[in-house]
């Protein structure tokens, strides 16, 4: 037991210890955080789920949702400062896809949420 505000209350540690052991560390839920802090703007997630079956060049992504290729090169630098998204040059084009399997399912799990409607 422990004392909070003048009350005696129960604690389980077994169970706060198993849980503890599952939060990740203070730089991991920072980095956690800054990942979700991108994605929280929808021309990000526009970008995103646009190059989420198959790499896009900057004009192509800029023509699929509708927006400037200045614009989606600025918000492409973002996402690839947290490794969300990767490059490869071909000639003067460079494409752009998900960085990983898991971005990918990442954003597969939010959109089956999304439209689960629970």
């Amino acid at each position: 037991m422990r004392e909070f505000n003048g009350e005696y209350k129960i604690i389980h540690e077994t169970t706060l210890h198993d849980i503890g052991d599952g939060i990740p560390s203070d730089e991991n839920l920072l980095k956690i955080s800054e990942i979700f802090k991108i994605l929280g703007d929808p021309t990000r997630l526009k970008i995103m789920f646009s190059i989420l079956k198959t790499e896009l060049c900057v004009c192509d992504i800029a023509e699929l949702i509708d927006t400037t290729p200045s614009a989606v090169s600025h918000q492409l630098r973002n996402l690839k400062q947290l490794r969300l998204v990767t490059s490869r040059r071909s000639g003067k084009e460079i494409y752009y896809s998900l960085a990983d399997e898991h971005v990918e399912k990442l954003f597969e799990i939010a959109l089956e949420h999304a439209e689960d409607g629970k």
